[in-house]
């Protein structure tokens, strides 16, 4: 296969492109194992649309699992969601887009920006910034003029949308991009000594109760920190501190993502750091790249929206766990015990999503739980199955809002078994380097990884049990360490 993709609905429309790159749609990149197996591949995601959970964004989202080198990261994309970055960051050059754009005689300019080329010399410099700063294929700016010209609009647009006489530079500055003529640089300063904690008081299911927060409050303030508890109203905050714990739900499409991006690109040190979010939210993503490492997983299929009427032609063995994408504690996994009860989860989940993950249903008292910080092992627990259930939450039963739950057992993290740790460990690496709860299943003396939080459960009594405050001091301690 060829090391350069361009993935679009398509292929037939790109001809006389460089030799070796290659033209597939999105059905042959997610389904074709030779593009899951070759991990030194370049692809430029030209797909019609890069919304949530659309086709072109997992596009990227798979690419990124897979280690190729994509175009745009999900990142980028996840930045477009919220202009005001866009804006902020767009001021810290003002004086050069004053200066640029002095000579225009409108009161108004659409700048289609090809791979960081325009088609207007003067304006290169400014092509040239809003691709290091945002880097997509197409953008689509737009300034306006009042007092001074303000950036109004950026946004990433398709092929189709492209006026017909920046095909031409479209075609030019894709071949510099595909022979690696493109230089991308992105730099974010920081500040400095102060702790914010993101909770959400009204969360019914939090990553941490009360008492554990005051714990970790105390904790932070035993290292060396001013700790502050915010909420997602305080979002203007987040330049006072220099270091975010988010103990609030996280989720790509959420405040939370719009958070820990902004902490990051501020120089703060966050956990969840916006990438680990990415990578551990989205379970597509996440069984692509333990697949691409070879960690061992359940039995797990990859099911597109439009191949639904094929069901019936995969094998499927029952019962089956079908999981939404971003589901969390729980939440937006469903067992089927034929086909039928399958279709009708698909067609539920198929609403929100164009991609299912339908896993092996691997039957067990318990789930582990490793807890690992910045790639070492700090604590374990059991999670029992809630009773008379085949999850450790179930939602069927829950009263007043909140799940029936199984009871949990923690343990020393030197009673456990090192095989445990290990995979632990080695599948939290591939993330990051923040602080993960993995989830494993145990059939007979094998583990298989279930799930990667990047948010995980950390309660007073239950995964302190063993290590009680130092539990906190050990994650307080990390932050700081990672500020001196």
């Amino acid at each position: 296969m060829s090391t350069k993709l361009i993935v679009t609905e398509k292929p037939a429309q790109w001809t006389g492109l460089p030799e070796g790159v290659e033209v597939i749609t999105p059905g042959e990149y997610f389904t074709d194992e030779v593009y899951q197996k070759n991990r030194k591949v370049k692809v430029v995601n030209l797909c019609k649309s890069y919304q949530y959970q659309s086709l072109g964004y997992y596009v990227s989202l798979l690419a990124e699992a897979r280690g190729h080198k994509v175009m745009p990261e999900i990142s980028t994309l996840q930045e477009f969601r919220f202009p005001s970055f866009m804006k902020e960051d767009a001021e810290d050059f003002d004086d050069l887009i004053q200066q640029l754009l002095k000579k225009q005689a409108e009161d108004k300019l659409d700048l289609y920006i090809c791979f960081g080329k325009v088609s207007q010399p003067a304006l290169a410099r400014i092509g040239s910034l809003l691709f290091n700063l945002f880097q997509a294929p197409i953008l689509k700016a737009v300034f306006g003029k009042k007092d001074k010209w303000i950036l109004t609009q950026l946004k990433p647009i398709n092929v189709a949308d492209l006026p017909e006489e920046y095909k031409h530079l479209l075609s030019g500055a894709l071949d510099e991009y595909l022979q690696g003529k493109n230089r991308l640089q992105k730099q974010y300063s920081r500040k400095k000594y102060d702790l914010a904690i993101l909770i959400n008081p009204d969360e019914t299911t939090p990553p941490s109760d009360k008492k554990a927060i005051q714990n970790f409050v105390k904790a932070g303030e035993k290292v060396g920190f001013n700790v502050d508890l915010i909420t997602k109203n305080d979002f203007a905050k987040l330049i006072q501190y220099d270091a975010l714990f988010i103990r609030e739900t996280t989720n790509v499409n959420h405040h939370t993502f719009k958070f820990a991006k902004k902490a990051a690109a501020e120089g703060l040190i966050v956990m969840d750091d916006p990438e680990s979010i990415l990578r551990c939210t989205n379970k597509v993503y996440l069984s692509e790249l333990l697949r691409a490492h070879k960690i061992p997983t359940p039995e797990y299929y990859i099911i597109k929206k439009d191949k639904l009427k094929d069901i019936s032609k995969m094998g499927f063995e029952y019962p089956i766990i079908v999981k939404q994408p971003d589901g969390s504690f729980s939440k937006g996994v469903k067992k089927a015990r034929n086909e039928q009860e399958l279709n009708e989860v698909l067609k539920d989940f198929f609403q929100t999503s164009e991609l299912v993950i339908a896993q092996e249903f691997i039957p067990t008292d318990f789930d582990w739980r490793v807890g690992v910080l910045n790639k070492n092992p700090l604590y374990v627990c059991k999670y029992y199955m809630a009773r008379g259930h085949w999850q450790i939450m179930n939602w069927k039963n829950s009263t007043g809002g909140a799940p029936e739950e199984g009871e949990a057992e923690t343990i020393a993290v030197e009673d456990a078994p090192k095989a445990l740790l290990d995979l632990a460990v080695k599948a939290t690496s591939l993330i990051g380097n923040g602080l993960y709860g993995v989830d494993i299943k145990q059939r007979g003396k094998k583990f298989y990884i279930i799930e990667i939080n990047d948010n995980p459960s950390l309660d007073d009594g239950i995964e302190d049990a063993v290590l009680k405050q130092q539990l906190y001091q050990h994650i307080m301690q990390e932050f700081m360490n990672r500020l001196v």
